[in-house]
This record gives structure tokens, sequence and C-alpha cells, in this order.
């Protein structure tokens, strides 16, 4: 039935929002700001958020289970487990396959997962804090991606599983790769929160692991603000992950439902006395990693422009791509054979032999308010925080050190206008001209 205070009051929130955005500004260059990411949000974006909290939807419910569905049907994937951070997506899908309900095929202390050095911290986080040993790999210069050669070298009788971000939306070969995880008899964890919407012989990232973890961080394809999601078609790596993200319990009743089982009091489990409370049963040292329905409620809002979202990214790489081409002294990027990538950012390597350096370029660019960002961390066995963990580095990782000193990306995301990439264009134009 519908409330007549409620939809006009999500008229005037429509009417808000119209009057608090002001009509898109003329872009005046070197003074307005380029950013290498943002949200893109509208009036139907505010108007989801009022609805939802209207509602008091204050914790995970009914939105969250629909945006769940709804997602894992546009990644085509089985299940869908919302997170409160793509980090958090990260360490379940890690965590889930610790479970002892996983029998020989968990992981265990001191196991070992391939991964690459030159990412971002929470790929690699989740190994060490799991008491797994991260396995360095390098990437190649273009790509920005490891290779299955690289991985195939660094497998020994401890690997157990692979887990490897998409960089900066350009996925890495990971048909070959999952391949070869089978044929070791590895999980393949896909970091995907870089690159929905990318593409790999013609098949979505995030469907080639057992598990693939996505991020809504207000720089992402799509955003709640914050917020993840872990994804899989397995039924039971569901079931494990759930009870990981919802405090280790064995119950799989929804937040506010009891009893689905219609057994609730029936249960023996552990040494707990007969017929314990199963809401109260817990069968993995587990964590709350739920989001809420408010959240929710932006993302279902946002998924319907993910299409035109991850057009308006490739479209803004290729005008970048097409007008940088040829440029000497700087080392464009490349897409990965055989893939469509739902670009993140346009990444960029200063040459050696260029006759400057990043911090040049990249003061030149920021001096005219185009924002820049290093690819991530670098190489991240030389951060303080890794030095003396517990690894294993195959090979040389130099290219990984040269992404360290010489590599950074700048954006695409939407928000970014043509007008806006023809400056760019003609600022880095004007830079190599003076240099």
């Amino acid at each position: 039935m519908v409330d007549p205070a409620r939809s006009r009051l999500l008229e005037q929130v429509r009417g808000y929002h119209d009057a608090k955005t002001p009509a898109s500004a003329p872009f005046i260059p070197g003074q307005t700001p380029i950013l290498s990411s943002g949200a893109v949000l509208d009036a139907d974006d505010r108007e989801a958020l009022v609805a939802a909290a209207l509602d008091m939807r204050i914790a995970a419910g009914g939105i969250a289970a629909k945006f769940e569905s709804s997602f894992a049907r546009v990644q085509k994937r089985r299940k869908a487990l919302l997170t409160n951070s793509g980090s958090s997506a990260n360490l379940l899908a890690l965590s889930t396959l610790t479970s002892p309900e996983l029998g020989d095929k968990r992981l265990k202390p001191g196991d070992e997962v391939v991964t690459v050095a030159a990412g971002f911290p929470t790929t690699v986080n989740p190994i060490l804090q799991n008491g797994l040993v991260p396995v360095f790999v390098d990437i190649d210069l273009g790509t920005y991606n490891t290779t299955a050669e690289r991985v195939e070298e660094a497998i020994s009788p401890r690997t157990r599983a692979i887990m490897i971000a998409h960089t900066l939306g350009n996925p890495f070969p990971v048909a070959e790769i999952a391949e070869l995880a089978a044929r070791h008899h590895c999980y393949l964890i896909e970091d995907n929160c870089d690159a929905v919407g990318s593409t790999y012989n013609g098949r979505l990232t995030g469907t080639f692991g057992q598990l693939s973890t996505v991020s809504f961080y207000p720089a992402h394809h799509l955003t709640m603000g914050e917020g993840g999601a872990l994804l899989t078609s397995s039924l039971k790596l569901a079931k494990l992950a759930k009870s990981f993200r919802d405090w280790g319990r064995d119950c799989w009743c929804e937040p506010g439902e009891d009893d689905r089982c219609l057994r609730r009091f029936d249960f023996t489990l552990g040494t707990l006395p007969e017929g314990y409370d199963h809401k109260y049963v817990f069968s993995h040292v587990g964590y709350n990693l739920k989001s809420t329905d408010i959240q929710a409620a932006l993302g279902l809002s946002q998924l319907a422009k993910l299409p035109a979202f991850s057009e308006a990214r490739r479209r803004n790489w290729r005008q970048l791509r097409e007008g940088l081409d040829g440029l000497p002294g700087l080392l464009l990027p490349e897409p990965t054979p055989g893939s469509d990538p739902s670009w993140f950012g346009f990444v960029i390597t200063v040459l050696p032999d260029a006759g400057f350096d990043l911090p040049d370029v990249v003061g030149w660019l920021e001096a005219r308010n185009i924002r820049t960002r290093r690819l991530f961390a670098g190489n991240l066995t030389r951060h303080p925080a890794y030095i003396g963990q517990p690894q294993r580095v195959v090979g040389s990782l130099a290219n990984s050190d040269t992404v360290t000193d010489r590599t950074f990306w700048i954006g695409v995301y939407p928000g970014i206008t043509s007008e806006m990439i023809e400056y760019v264009i003609g600022s880095l134009k004007e830079f190599v001209a003076t240099h």
C-alpha cells in the first residue's frame, strides 16, 4: 500500500538533491580538479538511502538479501555475501578455506599461497593473518599482472592456494592460472575489487576462481560508501563463508529469524549440553563482517548504472591511450591479450632513459590539479610491515621494483569528462616537450 506521506517526503528528497546539486560547472583547466577516482551519485542514490532510513533499516536485512541475489545474478555467481569492506571480503575468502569442514582440503598454518609482490596490502594480509606463507612473484610491465609461467614456477609441495588481484581492472591471465590451480589441486581466489565488469576470453572476471571478492569503496566501480562482497558458485563454500562472516556461528538463520531448520533445540554439537540453542553455537573462529541495509540500498541503486559506468571507464581509457600513443619517455598500459577491461585507472611508467623522473611528471600534473596515485604499494616486500614476516620470493622482483620507483596512474572514472581527458593529454605532451 502506498504511503502518501512517505511518497511526498521522497519527492522532497529528489527536489533537495536537485537544489543542492549545481548544474555542471564549466571545466576550468588547471583549476577544476581532475580526480583519480570518486563516486558518481545521483537523485536515485539519495532517494534510496533516505527510503532505507525511513524504514529504520539499521542492520542487514531484506535489502541486503536483495542486493546479494541481484549482484550474484549480474556477476554470474550462485551466491554473493555482503561484507563491510572489500578488505573484509578478502579476509573472509581466505579464512573460509581454513574451515575444518573442508577436511584434508582446508588450508593449515604454514601452507603457501602464491600472490604478487606489486599490489595492495589487503590481498596479502589475510594470508599472514591466517598463519599462511605468501609466495611472491613478479609482474610484467605494461599489463602490470603476473603470468601463468611465474605462478607455476612458484608452486611447491606446500602450495595450497593462489590469491591475485586483477590490476587496475586489467585481468591477469585468469583462465590459464585457473587451469594451473586445478592441475595442482590449489584454490584460486580472484581479488576482483578493481575489475567489476572486466572480461577474459569473453567471461567475466570473478567467475574463474572458487571465490572472488569485490569492494564498494567510493573509488570503485559501484559504491556503498563502504562495503564489499564475497562471491562463489559453491554452496558449501558460501555456507562456510556465511558462518565466518557472522561471528563464526553454526546457525544459518537470517538476523531476526528463528528456527529455520526446525531443529533449533535438537542439536548436540561440541561438548555442549544436548539441545543447546543452535543460534548460539559457534563452529568457526569468525568475525562480524556484515554490512547494513542502508548501504545495500545505495548498492542496489548503483547496480542499475553499472553498464554505463563500465562504458565510461573504457571510453576514458581509450581516449587517453590514443591521445598519448607514441609519447616518448612513457610506457603506456596494455590490456592483457584476450581481455576487455573495465578499467580502474590509467597506469604509466617513466622509462629509465626518459630524461626525467617520476617526481618530475607527477609534480607537473599535480600542479595542474590532475590527481595522481602510485600503483598501490609497489613492491610490498620492501614495506616495514612485511620485512621479517614469513614469506618466500620466487625469481626476480625487478619489475615490482620498477613500479615502486617509476610508476603512477591517473583517473578514468565516470566523473571525468572528455574535455578533462584532453587537458590531461595536453598537459603530458607539454611536459614531455619541455623536458
